[in-house]
């Protein structure tokens, strides 16, 4: 039987704390992104092939999808705190270490243990917000923000990427990690609490079949992007990725302390907000991978100009952050949920209009705002309808699977879409091929974004609101 210390003391300075956490959550987020303008000089100068290429933003994806779980549980076993300071200080030292790369080989590794580093600090994030900031209000602010960090920073890492890139080199976007990496270690072990912690063992066999499975899984939809849906590595990861799951589910039904509880999806709410985690970034990656070519190849920008290019949508997230907490208990989040799902189908289908003469105003700027509110607006309810009610010993838990979602969404999404580009475009060329390939991947990403906006409409009408309190304190 587990049992829990005590109750652990407010943070002194709860404002400074939450800044500390969402710092970090921005930092990891934006490591999704932030190489994807670099990688022309990134190839040049490190020699990589142009298969190869892609493991520089796969080796992240892949190692920080895999770990998540495991990092969301060994945090509510082993404090919190000590995970998230463990993950953010491997993740900086990965950072300093893949900036200094000479090779192909040491980048790739150094990716590989940021993503080890990221999965342990990830989950423990979302869990410290909702044992630090207590009262309800102040919950769904800090909810909102970690939202807008979450959705909002993949394009501040394009943003980001290429003022680094444009004015000094593609090293500076790992080197920018360090400073901030230090500062979080310093700050949390200072100002952020520790919270209650259960006292139990791992649940090791379930890690195990997690990790792999979601491991194999993320490197089959990854290899159908390059290599296709019926290759051999392809067809045997995805199959091995959904046998391990479906084990690790049998598992989770037999051990008494489970990784993943699976009472998180008892709640209709909830498992309706997880599979939204899931279609949502889904339907988003097309947006950030195809028209960050769009604009350098056919647009001539450069990679400075590509990331300001996305400021109408991370401001919107952002400024959307502040808005939606106030609207919430208002509305509920099935009224804003559906708003923003329908605005995000609308700026997809806007881009399905794309020719090689679109121009960024209003071709691009209208899209991208329409995504930016449609993220904003849809994704902020979701994260207070899975953490306001979760109980505190599985509130890191319920912060990995959440972000396991997305980050599974994300690479599935990509790997989806850009087979629907091949298939597409396979019998067009210059800059038509572009355009028509893109067309369809637009479009494929506006059918399922329509599944978000199902999904939402099964919300209960009020649903949960700020008022309403974790089932441990009630």
């Amino acid at each position: 039987m587990s049992t829990s210390t005590l109750p652990a003391p407010p943070a002194a300075r709860p404002g400074l704390a939450l800044a500390t956490v969402l710092t970090t959550q921005l930092m990891l987020v934006l490591d999704v992104t932030v190489m994807n303008v670099a990688l022309p000089g990134i190839q040049a100068e490190l020699g990589f092939s142009p298969t190869g290429l892609s493991w520089v933003i796969t080796a992240y994806s892949l190692v920080f999808g895999g770990l998540l779980l495991l990092g969301g549980r060994a945090g509510d076993l082993f404090g919190r705190r000590r995970l998230f300071l463990g993950g953010v200080a491997v993740f900086t030292a990965a950072s300093l270490l893949g900036g200094l790369a000479d090779s192909a080989f040491w980048l790739v590794a150094a990716r590989v243990l940021q993503g080890v580093g990221a999965a342990a600090a990830g989950p423990s994030t979302l869990a410290l917000i909702t044992t630090t900031i207590t009262e309800p209000a102040a919950r769904t602010r800090a909810l909102a923000l970690f939202t807008s960090m979450s959705s909002g920073g993949f394009a501040v890492g394009l943003l980001v990427g290429g003022l680094l890139t444009d004015w000094f080199s593609w090293r500076a976007a790992l080197f920018i990690n360090v400073p901030f990496g230090i500062a979080v270690c310093l700050l949390a072990a200072r100002f952020v609490v520790e919270p209650p912690r259960t006292r139990a063992r791992l649940d090791l066999p379930g890690a195990l079949l997690a990790t792999l499975g979601i491991g194999a899984l993320v490197y089959g939809f990854n290899h159908a992007a390059t290599g296709g849906w019926t290759a051999a590595i392809t067809v045997l990861g995805l199959a091995a990725g959904l046998v391990l799951l479906a084990v690790f589910v049998l598992v989770e039904l037999r051990t008494r302390q489970p990784l993943m509880p699976l009472s998180l999806f008892a709640d209709r709410d909830r498992a309706a907000a997880y599979l939204n985690f899931f279609f949502g970034p889904m339907a988003m990656m097309s947006m950030f991978y195809f028209l960050t070519q769009f604009m350098q190849e056919l647009g001539g920008f450069g990679p400075l100009a590509t990331g300001f290019a996305f400021l109408p949508m991370a401001g919107a997230v952002f400024g959307l952050s502040r808005l939606v907490p106030r609207l919430l208990p208002r509305f509920g989040p099935k009224a804003l949920t559906v708003t923003g799902c329908l605005l995000m189908v609308a700026g997809l289908a806007w881009l399905t209009r794309l020719s090689p003469d679109t121009a960024y105003f209003p071709g691009l700027f209208g899209p991208l705002l329409l995504m930016g509110l449609g993220a904003g607006t849809a994704f902020t309810p979701l994260n207070v309808i899975i953490m306001a009610s979760v109980r505190p010993s599985d509130a890191g838990a319920a912060g990995g699977v959440l972000q396991t979602m997305q980050q599974l969404g994300t690479t599935v999404g990509l790997a989806v879409l850009v087979t629907v580009f091949g298939v597409a475009s396979r019998e067009t060329t210059g800059g038509l091929r572009l355009t028509t390939g893109m067309t369809a991947a637009f479009t494929a990403a506006a059918i399922i974004a329509t599944g978000t906006l199902l999904v939402a409409l099964t919300f209960r009408r009020k649903g949960v609101t700020a008022a309403r309190q974790p089932a441990s304190s009630r």
